[in-house]
């Protein structure tokens, strides 16, 4: 296994730079082990997998995890407002990187992470392939 260890910046997208990240450095499959960080502003897909909240405020990265690849993600994130409470949801586009984003990924040897479309879920899900 291999660890990947990034700073991103602000002005950046979250997942955008996470997925552009996985394809430029071709990994295959991989977990986040750490991130930290803040957002000046947060878009996030509910547990109802179809409403995107948006919320405008500085918000610290409590906490993200999933798994990626060059080919998918499939990423969760949680928020600390100011007065400590969190919220999270689904990782979509639209969170900004404030100040700071350190990540830390595990690539994992031997299989590939894809999305194959399942009509009971109705999204793309993983499918761990060896290679």
């Amino acid at each position: 296994m291999k660890t990947h260890c990034f700073r991103l910046k602000r002005g950046q997208d979250l997942l955008l730079s996470l997925k552009e990240y996985a394809q430029e450095k071709e990994i295959k499959a991989a977990a986040v082990l750490s991130a930290v960080g803040c957002v000046s502003k947060a878009k996030v897909r509910d547990a109802g997998g179809v409403n995107i909240r948006e919320v405008n405020e500085p918000l610290e990265i409590v906490s993200l995890m999933g798994t990626l690849s060059e080919d998918r993600t499939h990423l969760h994130i949680s928020f600390s407002r100011e007065n400590l409470s969190t919220l999270g949801g689904h990782l979509v586009p639209g969170c900004i990187i404030n100040t700071t984003g350190e990540i830390i990924l595990l690539e994992i040897d031997g299989v590939s992470f894809q999305g194959e479309f399942d009509e009971e879920t109705g999204y793309d899900e993983l499918v761990i392939k060896n290679i």
